[in-house]
This record gives structure tokens, C-alpha cells and sequence, in this order.
């Protein structure tokens, strides 16, 4: 019999609960809710979890958060465990059902640091959220970090309306962008912080 490996674990850093200590249930305010996504996001690569990556999954109306997600791909030596895949599959697992947009459920949105990168944009698509609101779009992450983020389309905002998503853009943009500076200047100065786009890029 082939010896294969038959599960692989993708879990939360133990200091999530630090920083969700003082978070309330409900964040009505959708700035709020991007703040708390930056915040997890430059404590995440400080960490040594993985990049400068986080997410959460809320109820829209209600600002309940669901579920939070960081980028893990690091401490789970999972290439595909990006913030936004963490957060929807909890997300999932917590609501008890694939598709966060089924019958009985509330109306949920997917909150990000940046644009999703082309496995995410997928995730996201189908997940069944309703909504999906990024700090950014645009070149300026890839610019600033050099994470190749894959071959997202131009059009990628209307693929998602036209699937009763809705997308809001530029919320709290320019603190995304600081954590991104942040992270490259630690890449920078030291060979601790890594990059780990597979194969460095290249064949």
C-alpha cells in the first residue's frame, strides 16, 4: 500500500486571541472592521505566519464577525492557505454549511487587505458570500512586496456583480499600502522575512 500523506491541519496563530481580546461581537462600521483586518495584518508577518495578509467574514447587516483569517502559508507549509481561504473555510465550518449564501443563512461579505489574488478571487467566488470589500485594488501590492498575485483579469470587479456580489473598494487603502512598506523594508534588511512566491517567479 502507497504510505500518502491524508490530511494536512491549517490553523489560527495563538495570538489571534490576544488581538481579538478587546474586539466586540458585532462591528457595525465597515472601516472598523478593514482596521481590524490591517491590525491582524501587520502583526500576521511580524509573526512569521506568513505575508502581510488578513481577512474576516462578517454579517452584513449585523457586523457580527464570523470568522477572522490570516495568512498561514509559512507556520502550515500550505502553499494555498491564504488569509482569505482561512477565514471563508472557518467561516464555513462555524455557519455549518459550504455555501455562506444558502437557505436560512444572513447575508455575509468577505473583508480584505488588498484585491484577492487569482486562487482567492476563485475561493471567494464561490464561497456564496454576498459581498466583498477590499482596501485596494491595482498594482501597488505586488509593486511594494513583489508577491506575484497571478493573472487576475481587468474585469474582475464585474465578474463578481454579475454573481450578486457586490464589491466596495478603497476602504482605508492608504493604511493598507503602510503595512505593505512596513513588511518590504523588513524584507529589505533582513533574510528572516520571506517571500515565498514558488520558484521565485521563474521556471
Amino acid at each position: 500500500m502507497i504510505d500518502i500523506a491524508r490530511e494536512y491541519r491549517v490553523a489560527l496563530p495563538a495570538w489571534i486571541d490576544d488581538e481579538l481580546a478587546d474586539v466586540p461581537a458585532a462591528v457595525p462600521s465597515r472601516e472598523d472592521r478593514m482596521r481590524l483586518v490591517h491590525r491582524l495584518a501587520d502583526r500576521n508577518w511580524r509573526e512569521g505566519n506568513g505575508g502581510p495578509f488578513a481577512a474576516l467574514v462578517a454579517e452584513r447587516e449585523s457586523g457580527r464577525i464570523v470568522s477572522v483569517g490570516v495568512n498561514v502559508v509559512l507556520s502550515s507549509g500550505v502553499s494555498s492557505a491564504h488569509a482569505e481561504v482561512v477565514a471563508l473555510g472557518l467561516a464555513q465550518t462555524a455557519t455549518g454549511s459550504w455555501d455562506l449564501g444558502g437557505d436560512g443563512l444572513p447575508s455575509h461579505e468577505l473583508v480584505v487587505n488588498w484585491r484577492p489574488c487569482v486562487q482567492c478571487y476563485g475561493a471567494t467566488m464561490w464561497s456564496g458570500v454576498r459581498g466583498l470589500v477590499v482596501a485596494g485594488q491595482g498594482p501597488e501590492l505586488e509593486e511594494i512586496t513583489t508577491f506575484d498575485e497571478g493573472p487576475v483579469g481587468s474585469d474582475w470587479a464585474e465578474q463578481f456583480e454579475t454573481r450578486g456580489i457586490e464589491v466596495v473598494g478603497d476602504v482605508l487603502r492608504d493604511e493598507a499600502l503602510a503595512v505593505f512598506h512596513n513588511y518590504r523594508k523588513a524584507v529589505d534588511e533582513s533574510d528572516e522575512v520571506v517571500v515565498y512566491n514558488a520558484r521565485g517567479g521563474t521556471e
